[in-house]
């Protein structure tokens, strides 16, 4: 019976949990796809337009990062509505 009442604990997330989830796949899809970019597109290249092409998807990926962990402290902060602030 235990092991049942755990499992509905790890299940149930609370409010907060469930609206960080979003920007976190958001963030971890976008940030695959600029590295593939990156590996598959790129490397085809010479080495030059490498390091000029290279830098967009990094300066992306990286930004990408930032916005979620913005997103994440409103979230806790309790502002859960981007929209509240026009």
């Amino acid at each position: 019976m235990e092991f049942y009442e755990s499992l509905r604990e790890v299940g149930s997330m609370d409010n907060h949990s469930k609206k960080k989830v979003a920007p976190i796949v958001i963030t971890v899809i976008m940030v695959i796809y600029y590295f593939l970019y990156f590996a598959f597109v790129v490397a085809a290249l010479p080495m030059l337009l490498k390091l000029a092409f290279g830098v967009i998807p990094l300066a992306l990926g990286i930004t990408m990062i930032l916005v979620c962990r913005q997103r994440i402290k409103e979230i806790d902060g309790g502002e859960e509505d981007d929209l509240s602030k026009y």
